[in-house]
C-alpha cells in the first residue's frame, strides 16, 4: 500500500509541475484543489510509513525486559492478593495461629493407621487365637470372672482390625456357666459381635489350662496370644508366632515368641 501511495504522490508532483509550466492557468481554485490533494496524499503516505515501522520493530527479549515483565506480574499478583485479603474479615490472632498450626500439621507425614500397623504386625497371618483374661478383659483370674467381667477400653479397636484380616478365636478357662454368660454379655455390649467378624461360636471356654492348650493345637493358628508362659513354651514347637502378654514384658522364651505389656501396646495404640 505504501508503494501505491508513493506512485500517486509522484504523479501528483509531476502534474503540479506540468500545471506550473502551463502559462494559461484556468483559476486559482484549481491550483488550491491540486495543492490540497498533494497535501492529503503526503499525509497518508507518512501515516502508512510510521505504521509499517512500528510493525517491523523487533521485540526486546533481553534479560532486563524479561525481568521487568516478571516484576510487573509479581506486583500485580501481590496487589490482587492484598486486595483479596483486605476484603476478607480479619481473623483473630488465636485463629490465625491455629490456622498456621493446622497447615503445618497437614504437611507432616501422619503415622500409619491402626489397620496398617495390625497388618504389618500379623505379617500375613490369617488365623489368631487369643486368651481372654488379662488380654481382652481387665480381670486376670477365673475367680474374678465369677464376680464381674470388664472389657479393656482400648481393646475393641484392635480386635476389629484383627477380625478384618484374620479368623479370630477367643478362649478362656472358667469355673462356672455364669462366668461364661458374663463374658459373652460384656463382649456383646462392647459391640464385638456386631461391628467385627467375631461370632459367639468362636468364643471358647474350658475348665483347665491344658484345655486351652488343646484348643490352640486343634485350631493351628498363625498367631496365639496368651499370658501364661508355660502354655506359650509348650506351643513354641507347634505355633508359628506367639505373643506373650506380661506386665514386665518378659522376653527370651523363644525366637518366634514376641513380648508386650498389653495387646494395645504390641499394636501401637497403648
Amino acid at each position: 500500500m505504501a508503494d501505491s501511495l508513493k506512485d500517486i504522490f509522484t504523479q501528483l508532483i509531476k502534474r503540479f509541475r506540468s500545471f506550473l509550466s502551463v502559462k494559461d492557468s484556468r483559476s486559482i481554485g484549481a491550483f488550491a484543489g491540486l495543492a490540497f490533494a498533494v497535501l492529503f496524499a503526503w499525509t497518508l503516505l507518512r501515516k502508512s510509513s510510521c505504521n509499517q515501522r512500528r510493525r517491523l520493530k523487533p521485540p526486546t527479549g533481553g534479560p532486563s525486559s524479561s525481568s521487568s515483565r516478571t516484576n510487573r506480574s509479581s506486583n500485580a499478583a501481590a496487589i490482587e492478593t492484598s486486595t483479596t485479603t483486605t476484603a476478607c474479615s480479619p481473623l483473630p490472632i488465636d485463629s490465625r495461629a491455629q490456622h498456621v498450626s493446622d497447615n503445618v500439621s497437614q504437611r507432616i507425614t501422619p503415622m500409619p493407621m491402626l489397620g496398617k500397623i495390625v497388618k504389618q504386625r500379623l505379617n500375613g497371618g490369617r488365623k489368631v487365637t487369643c486368651q481372654l483374661l488379662g488380654v481382652i478383659l481387665e480381670e486376670t483370674t477365673p475367680e474374678e470372672l465369677q464376680e464381674k467381667a470388664t472389657v479393656r477400653s482400648s481393646v475393641p479397636r484392635v480386635l476389629r482390625e484383627i477380625t478384618k484380616r484374620c479368623d479370630l478365636y477367643l478362649m478362656e478357662r472358667v469355673l462356672d456357666d455364669e462366668s461364661e454368660e458374663k463374658v459373652l454379655c460384656v463382649l456383646e455390649d462392647a459391640g464385638l459381635f456386631t461391628s467385627s467378624g467375631l461370632v459367639k461360636d468362636k468364643v471358647l471356654f474350658c475348665s483347665t489350662e491344658n484345655g486351652r492348650t488343646s484348643f490352640v493345637r486343634q485350631l493351628d493358628p498363625d498367631w496365639h496370644i496368651d499370658t501364661n508362659p508355660e502354655i506359650v513354651t509348650q506351643l513354641v514347637r507347634f505355633i508359628k508366632n506367639q505373643l506373650h502378654i506380661s506386665p514386665t514384658k518378659a522376653g527370651g522364651l523363644a525366637t518366634n515368641v514376641y513380648s508386650a505389656t498389653s495387646l494395645e501396646q504390641f499394636f501401637g495404640c497403648a
